[in-house]
């Protein structure tokens, strides 16, 4: 029926026995005729255990040998899916990352894939081996293993579905992708199809279900991408369509969605940090003096927004970055306040953003307005507001989050019927 990567992330290996039902959710796709690869995480807990290791070892320590202990993990669960496999007659063999080989960039800790060479697993799954890889994990340009940061399983199983043109399935907790988290607005609907587009906005702007590096990698190879739960039973009848997907939410193309909702979801963080520079010169390249400084301190700025004083002579610039990297933005700000004669900077991590999402504001008007309307009526302050073609965000206070997501939810009709 055609080639597919099957991705199993950390709390579905978590132990033997969920490895085993893990191993009969392939067995239900070989057995459907797919030539099957399966990407792993590390079993829940290990690559935190792993990283602690390695501090309590060297508070400092080589990022080379890091990745050499941390990418162990995804390591061991290779080999004990492809153990459990074949005892139950299924041909199958474990992969490590350099073994495929998945060439990364020489960043250790972050690597970047730059190549996979699909050609020895192509010929063992059209022999019917189940290829059992390693996420997580490649090799650098020096020959030592790399690891690809936060989400890089799922990144490595798009990257193989890409080189070995096959469809991607994701199998996690949740059975697909909601139209906002279902912990908060229990009428939350489970969405059938999502454009790239649109997951790579939800994944970017707080949704967890997919890392926002497999999302891009899926959308420029044009990868389909399926979300689903590894926990629902594998030999339900509902697991395999008639058109070949499973029970949870396809990621594709916009073309391949019929009906198209003007809002497709409403996604939040509040992992935010909102930072206030007062009274800066209003002049050409003040700007580019403060925000050169922050990007190269590797700190990622999101909302901008900048007013100038009555007189023209002065503005007060305001901006948000992660929570994580506030002290560090301070300092940056602390370093040149004095020689950008800037009067004041205030900050505040008490702050969220809840943005709403969908392909369909290409194409109406009034969508951002309605936004605006629903967070009044709960007298909900905006602070900042930032627009892309398919998304309208907001930052306001931390405590409104979810009374703003449910209001947002049921202003665009997305509650269950």
């Amino acid at each position: 029926m055609g080639r597919l990567v099957m991705k199993f992330g950390g709390t579905s290996v978590a132990d033997i026995d969920r490895i085993r039902n893990v191993a009969r959710h392939v067995e239900r796709e070989v057995k459907a005729g797919h030539e099957v690869a399966v990407v792993v995480s590390a079993m829940s807990g290990t690559t935190d255990r792993l990283v602690g290791w390695c501090r309590e070892a060297a508070p400092i320590h080589d990022a080379r040998e890091y990745d050499a202990v941390v990418a162990s993990g995804e390591t061991v669960t290779a080999g004990l899916l492809a153990i459990t496999l074949q005892e139950m007659g299924i041909p199958a063999r474990s992969w490590a990352g350099w073994q495929v080989p998945i060439r990364t960039d020489g960043v250790h800790g972050s690597a970047r894939i730059q190549e996979i060479d699909g050609t020895e697993i192509r010929k063992r799954m059209e022999q019917g081996q189940v290829a059992v890889i390693a996420g997580f994990q490649g090799i650098g340009p020096d020959k030592r293993i790399t690891t690809l940061g936060r989400g890089g399983s799922d990144t490595s199983a798009v990257a193989i579905a890409a080189a070995l043109e096959a469809r991607c399935d994701i199998y996690t907790d949740v059975d697909g992708v909601y139209t906002t988290d279902p912990r908060i607005v229990s009428k939350a609907q489970k969405v059938d199809r999502v454009s790239y587009e649109e997951m790579l906005e939800m994944a970017s702007l707080g949704a967890k279900v997919l890392q926002t590096r497999s999302v891009e990698l899926a959308m420029v190879y044009r990868v389909p991408l399926q979300v689903r739960s590894s926990f629902e039973a594998p030999d339900s009848p509902n697991q395999n369509r008639p058109d070949g997907t499973g029970p949870g939410t396809l990621v594709c193309d916009e073309e391949d969605i019929v009906e198209q909702q003007v809002v497709t979801g409403i996604a939040y963080t509040k992992d935010e940090a909102k930072v206030s520079i007062r009274k800066v010169k209003d002049q050409p390249g003040v700007s580019a003096a403060i925000f050169g400084p922050l990007a190269e301190a590797d700190i990622s700025v999101d909302m901008i927004v900048q007013n100038v004083s009555m007189d023209g002579t002065t503005a007060n610039i305001t901006f948000t970055v992660a929570r994580k990297d506030l002290k560090k933005t301070i300092d940056v700000l602390d370093a040149i306040k004095a020689r950008l004669g800037i009067h004041e900077v205030t900050h505040s991590a008490d702050v969220a953003k809840v943005s709403v999402v969908g392909i369909g504001m290409r194409s109406h008007a009034g969508v951002a307005a309605r936004m605006f309307k629903a967070l009044a009526e709960k007298s909900i302050n905006i602070q900042a507001i930032t627009t892309s073609e398919i998304k309208t965000s907001v930052l306001i206070d931390e405590a409104y989050t979810e009374l703003a997501v449910r209001a947002l939810h049921t202003a665009y009709g997305l509650d269950k019927a």
